[in-house]
């Protein structure tokens, strides 16, 4: 009972962080420019963030719309494993961004008025967080129960003789359960 409702309460973080991550790119991440505005292939160039725009699949939509989709199999899987990867995704790119951002800049800024850090890192940021926390809260899948295992019977080839001289039968019970027959006492008649 508590692991469904831990993974039914990690379910829902986990959608909700997504959702604040795929959400985040059509908001604006830095002076008003967003986050689908910024090149995807920018963040891995030495030059860094320019002012070039981007089309929606070659900007931050496309590895956080990826870490949705990965979130929505892990979410159906129950993998903590994927919702977690679906996380580091999001703070990776979001991370990455901050410091393409940073170097292009020359320094961030949070201000009041707009300028500066703005909504749409924040959601992602927070998205990415809640995604990590939706894993970390998460119960998983059930682990089957392992079988016991059991020591394999001794080996008796029926047609090697026994110490009472007999072959023994292959249903018959193995030599071990009773002593042979010269130990045993003799029958009376």
């Amino acid at each position: 009972m508590m692991r469904t409702v831990r993974n039914v309460i990690g379910s829902i973080l986990a959608l909700a962080g997504a959702t604040a991550a795929v959400w985040s790119p059509f908001r604006a991440w830095y002076d008003g420019r967003h986050g689908r505005d910024y090149r995807i292939d920018e963040l891995f160039s030495g030059a860094g963030v320019t002012d070039a725009g981007a089309q929606l699949f070659g900007s931050l939509f496309l590895p956080f719309a990826f870490a949705a989709l990965v979130t929505l199999i892990g979410v159906v899987l129950r993998s903590r494993l994927l919702i977690a990867l679906a996380g580091v995704i999001v703070l990776g790119f979001t991370v990455l961004w901050m410091v393409r951002v940073g170097q292009a800049e020359g320094s961030m800024t949070v201000d009041g008025d707009g300028n500066g850090l703005d909504v749409g890192a924040g959601n992602a940021f927070v998205g990415g967080a809640v995604l990590l926390l939706a894993a970390l809260l998460m119960a998983g899948r059930a682990r089957r129960p392992r079988a016991p295992e059991r020591e394999p019977e001794p080996y008796e080839d029926p047609s090697v003789p026994t110490l009472d001289g007999m072959p023994s039968p292959p249903d018959a019970p193995s030599s071990e359960a009773a002593p042979p027959a010269w130990q045993r006492p003799p029958q009376q008649h």
